[in-house]
């Protein structure tokens, strides 16, 4: 039976998202080695591929913000993150959208950066490509089963808000008892804490962490 609309949040399950993600990098590599059992990775490409990843990463988010704004979100609404202490990079939209929106939203960065450059990597046969493109797909684990959850349900709104690591589905159909692999339900809410409206939140681990990979970086192109 119908309701009043309430926000259902559900948080992600970090243990099975790192399990997913192992499997999806072993699944990789054994495609990888199937089609291009000749490929080699020089020091040139290790140092390539480190000073590459966050970068990509960071493309990651971006592609996530960009299908938000292309189906409808406001550009305003969207913040960014970095809490590597917790192993994420973010984009938040703190609007509700669409359900067409956030299905699109959670592939695109896994088709276009990951997919797409996958197969170019392959047929061209570049070794920093292909594996930036296996991290990506790699990291893609959240994106991929909240696709598949989101999918199976109807009749809802998305929002994320201040919690990285969870969201909210709006709807007036009692979604307590709904179990979502990968996902916890949390609560049910009338409204969701959107109080933390900084543009872009970077955790000071995150920072630390950043400030190393800069150095190691500079350390592979001048000593290397």
């Amino acid at each position: 039976m119908n309701q009043e609309k309430k926000y259902y949040v559900y948080e992600m399950n970090g243990v099975t998202l790192q399990i997913i993600s192992v499997i999806f990098l072993i699944i990789m590599l054994f495609i990888t080695f199937y089609f291009s059992n000749e490929i080699t990775m020089t020091d040139k490409d290790f140092e390539l591929i480190f000073l590459l990843i966050i970068p990509y990463l960071i493309l990651h988010e971006l592609l996530h913000s960009l299908a938000y704004v292309i189906n409808g979100a406001k550009f305003k609404n969207i913040t960014y993150g970095a809490h590597l202490e917790k192993g994420i990079l973010c984009c938040l939209c703190k609007q509700n959208i669409s359900k067409r929106n956030i299905l699109i939203s959670l592939l695109f960065p896994f088709v276009i950066i990951g997919v797409i450059t996958y197969i170019i990597g392959i047929l061209t046969n570049n070794t920093v490509l292909i594996w930036l493109s296996i991290l990506n797909i790699s990291g893609c684990s959240a994106d991929l089963i909240m696709f598949l959850d989101l999918l199976k349900l109807k009749d809802f709104e998305y929002s994320e808000y201040d919690n990285p690591m969870a969201f909210g589905l709006y709807t007036n159909k009692d979604l307590s008892k709904t179990k979502l692999f990968g996902l916890k339900y949390i609560k049910q809410t009338k409204e969701l804490e959107k109080h933390n409206l900084k543009k872009v939140s970077i955790s000071k681990t995150s920072i630390i962490l950043f400030i190393i990979f800069i150095a190691l970086g500079i350390w592979l192109i001048f000593l290397i």
